[in-house]
């Protein structure tokens, strides 16, 4: 759903204070001291591989960005990263995973565990089999989607087994019956202990790829609307009654009219049970297929033995999705059960979840409401004019491939000191594909007539470009299919309007007279079928027929991965 920006995007850059991480990573400690932090890369800066696209043949400076990254998390933010990953859902080197240990022992990170390989569970269990080295150093063994399974050489492996991504699925109450089932049969059909979910907060423009996949919404930040979904009372049913470090029982959870249960432990008394009966329908996430199976009403009988014949009641929290009338009931404190001689029986109806704790702590915040949503506004203008920015991106633009960040010009007279600046110019050790050219996306993707004007300064000579855009259809990993009414200008004097990104459909062409490392403004208007295009206040072109797409985002970008700069932006 777009880039984020490196620690390092040239080879001799370090900065620890990009991005948006830093800052969550902080408030979500300040939330739960004891919670967990993963870093895990999905892309890498280009010159780590040299030119090529590859992170593994020079597995050395691999190793230094990564470690690099963990050592600024402590030295800049006191933040203790507590496990790294390898590559997302891409290929592993058994070479570079070990070189990783060696590294971040020589650093003194002994504590920072490694999970591999993120993506399937063969081949990694497998070679981890064969490799005693590599047995040595990989302390947990993560899946993605899993679909609650795992594989014999996992389990032989005798590591931990976690689904280290999951859910992604749109966040409605089926939502939370597939997070209700597999943060439950995780455990009970694979034998994993930690279920980690893709993503966190939806804060992203509801049109990109996977829309609204995570646990609650927030992508109004101009409205500061926000709603907590469904799916983060599901989550409740086990994270306000368990922490990292108790254990699973080793029980069949499996319940005999469908459904399952887990029960856990702190090893110091205290005993947690989740119950969850999602029925087939209801509980689908968006990959894998979910083969059928089927749910009913039932009594329950569970007996507690050992330590625990000793408790006496236990505290109830239940909730119950409604996919009928749509009132569903979601993590509301019940009548503790009493346990009579070990024993206690529920009453399970289907679509259900119950925790019974013998914790005293849980609630569910009575939080204000927060503020009616709005669309993005209709007369926007950012002038970037800003000397100490909270982050390094400004607000509501979402780069889709490249990074754009605020800029101080020491040299400028004063029109343009500050600005907003293309910092990638290499093209990165890519996760999927991304587009050719850079391009940040920002507004209301039902927009069809617009103005965008901006302010650009081509820093590349001779084949330097840049554009602005409107009805701009696409983002995410599907950048490179983006669609829309593109207008650029480059440095050899010439302007172009293309009807995608890649700059393939060209609409119209001609002289423009525009050169790199002076500032121009650009101004492109979209009415019905018809755009037209302005340079420094006076037409270029007009009459440019478009059709497809009807509707989208404003955009800006430059023609490759180049250094250009963008001010006084305005879109209406």
């Amino acid at each position: 759903d777009g880039t984020e920006p490196s620690h390092m995007h040239y080879e001799n850059d370090e900065n620890y204070f990009r991005g948006y991480e830093w800052w969550l990573m902080k408030e979500a400690k300040k939330r739960n001291p004891n919670i967990k932090l993963i870093g895990l890369p999905w892309a890498f800066p280009g010159w780590i591989g040299k030119g090529e696209n590859w992170p593994y043949d020079y597995p050395d400076i691999t190793a230094y960005y990564i470690v690099s990254w963990i050592l600024g998390a402590k030295q800049y933010h006191d933040l203790d990263i507590d496990y790294v990953g390898i590559w997302n859902e891409r290929a592993f080197s058994s070479k570079y995973i070990k070189l990783l240990r060696y590294t971040l022992d020589k650093h003194g990170l002994e504590q920072v565990r490694i999970i591999a390989s993120d993506r399937l569970w063969e081949p990694i269990s497998f070679v981890m089999m064969i490799d005693s080295e590599l047995h040595g150093v990989v302390d947990v063994i993560g899946a993605h989607y899993p679909g609650t399974k795992t594989v014999p050489n996992a389990l032989l492996t005798g590591k931990k087994l976690w689904a280290s991504e999951d859910y992604s699925t749109f966040n409605n109450d089926v939502g939370a019956g597939c997070w209700a089932r597999i943060l439950n049969q995780n455990y009970v059909n694979g034998n994993m202990t930690s279920t980690i979910a893709w993503n966190l907060v939806a804060s992203y423009y509801e049109e990109l790829p996977f829309g609204r996949c995570g646990l609650m919404t927030a992508q109004e930040p101009w409205s500061g609307h926000y709603k907590v979904e469904s799916p983060i009372w599901i989550t409740a049913h086990t994270t306000q009654f368990t922490q990292p470090g108790w254990s699973y029982l080793q029980v069949d959870g499996h319940l005999e009219g469908g459904g399952s249960f887990v029960a856990l432990t702190d090893g110091l008394g205290n005993l947690t049970i989740i119950i969850e009966t999602m029925s087939h329908n209801h509980s689908k996430c968006i990959r894998p297929p979910l083969p059928n199976f089927s749910v009913v009403p039932q009594r329950a009988t569970f007996y507690l033995g050992g330590s625990f014949s000793m408790v006496e009641t236990l505290q109830v929290w239940h909730s119950r999705l409604d996919f009928e009338s749509g009132n569903s009931s979601l993590f509301q404190q019940l009548h503790p059960v009493n346990v009579w001689k070990g024993r206690f029986s529920l009453d399970l109806n289907v679509d259900e979840v119950y925790t019974l704790t013998t914790l005293k702590t849980g609630r569910k915040c009575d939080c204000p409401e927060p503020p009616p949503p709005q669309p993005f506004p209709s007369n926007y203008k950012d002038d970037f004019n800003i000397r100490n920015p909270p982050f390094s991106e400004a607000p509501n633009f979402a780069d889709q491939t490249g990074v754009f960040e605020y800029f101080v010009n020491a040299s400028d007279p004063g029109d343009h000191v500050f600005t907003l600046r293309q910092v990638v110019v290499q093209r990165p050790i890519t996760w999927v594909s991304d587009a050719d050219q850079t391009i940040s996306v920002i507004g209301n993707f039902k927009w069809v007539n617009v103005t965008v004007t901006c302010d650009i300064y081509i820093e590349k000579p001779r084949d330097g470009g840049v554009f602005i855009a409107g009805r701009v259809n696409n983002g995410g990993i599907y950048v490179r299919r983006t669609r829309g009414v593109f207008f650029w200008v480059f440095a050899d004097g010439t302007y172009r309007v293309t009807g995608d990104l890649a700059g393939e459909e060209v609409l119209m062409k001609g002289l423009a007279g525009v050169r790199d490392n002076a500032w121009h403004t650009l101004t492109l208007n979209i009415q019905g079928n018809s755009a037209s295009g302005l340079l420094n206040g006076y037409l270029l072109w007009e009459n440019v027929t478009v059709s497809n797409p009807g509707n989208g985002w404003a955009a800006l970008g430059t023609r490759s991965f180049e250094l250009a700069q963008f001010d006084n932006f305005h879109v209406e």
